[in-house]
């Protein structure tokens, strides 16, 4: 997908909100309802849109192999793992033991 040369500028509302120019809503198939990801990065914010292209391309992506955990049972390992990391910091920190 090219990315356009000229930038748009955009305004934002009270609320927060902000009108995507129709052009780049075309080029990315951003529809009415359509959810997207926000992200503070260097450069400012990034919005990448959730759409049936986005899905259709990243399907298959966590496939397992066979004989590996499930996703979830992966996921729930993981977030203990970094529910440790948090509470070992935070005792680091405050000098707790």
């Amino acid at each position: 997908m090219s990315m356009p040369d000229t930038p748009s500028a955009v305004w934002f509302t009270t609320k927060g909100q902000v009108v995507i120019p129709r052009r780049l809503r075309k080029q990315f198939h951003i529809e009415d309802g359509t959810k997207a990801i926000v992200e503070a990065t260097a450069d400012g914010i990034l919005l990448k849109p959730v759409t049936a292209v986005t899905i259709r391309r990243l399907r298959g992506i966590l496939k397992r192999k066979p004989g590996e955990k499930p996703f979830a049972e992966q996921m729930a390992e993981h977030k203990r793992e970094e529910k440790e990391l948090e509470e070992a910091r935070y005792d680091h920190s405050t000098g707790s033991r």
